[in-house]
């Protein structure tokens, strides 16, 4: 479980990195909403994976740490926001420069 764990986070931390140096602004959002994917899951195994134990210390051996849980649900609501943030931004920047690079500046070979 662990390595598919660790296979998945990287996975998503890989591509999102990947998408993130592209000179489009739509592969650079998901590259971001990708890594931001990679984290959270990340967050999420270093509660320690445990299934039907308490979410806190009551006496038993074993327990669910909930601040990584916490952590997580902050994160995907501040990355919801910040997905649609940026997504607004490049459809902004599009509308003004006629193209979708991430500098602004038209490439050789676009028709704008």
């Amino acid at each position: 479980m662990e390595v598919l764990i660790a296979l998945a986070i990287g996975t998503l931390t890989g591509c999102g990195v990947y998408l993130l140096l592209r000179a489009r602004t739509f592969p650079v959002v998901l590259g971001l909403t990708l890594l931001s994917y990679g984290v959270n899951l990340f967050l999420f195994a270093t509660g320690r994976l445990v299934i039907g134990q308490p979410p806190v210390i009551s006496g038993a051996a074993s327990y669910a740490d909930p601040l990584p849980q916490a952590l997580v649900l902050t994160a995907i609501v501040i990355g919801f926001a910040m997905t649609a943030f940026v997504i607004m931004l490049s459809l902004r920047a599009h509308n003004d420069f006629g193209n979708d690079h991430v500098d602004g500046a038209a490439q050789p070979g676009d028709t704008a």
